[in-house]
């Protein structure tokens, strides 16, 4: 009975440990509208967990995590926010962080 009871405690323990998601991260080199217009691709799909935008040095100017409930109006404001960081950046290099299914 003691032995039942363990083995179920073990079972419950390795089913409420969240499963560890592979990620992998890709690099886009683009200019202003053109990074606008691939992060609007981006936010489509449904594996990606974060995308972070750097300018050519590197430095990170915007880092826009996602989870799969965000949806229309909400990605909005941060559309605008893109739109006016490609306005005054030329070049900016866009890291996506993604989870393989």
């Amino acid at each position: 009975m003691i032995e039942e009871q363990e083995k179920n405690e073990e079972q419950a323990q390795q089913e409420e440990q969240p499963k560890e998601e592979k990620r992998h991260v890709e690099e886009f080199r683009l200019n202003g509208t053109e990074a606008l217009n691939k992060i609007k691709e981006l936010l489509h799909q449904a594996n990606i967990r974060r995308i972070i935008l750097k300018n050519e040095e590197g430095k990170i100017l915007m880092e826009i995590p996602l989870s799969v409930g965000i949806v229309g109006a909400a990605l909005l404001p941060v559309l605008a926010a893109v739109g006016a960081l490609a306005a005054l950046v030329a070049k900016l290099t866009i890291v996506v962080e993604k989870v393989e299914e």
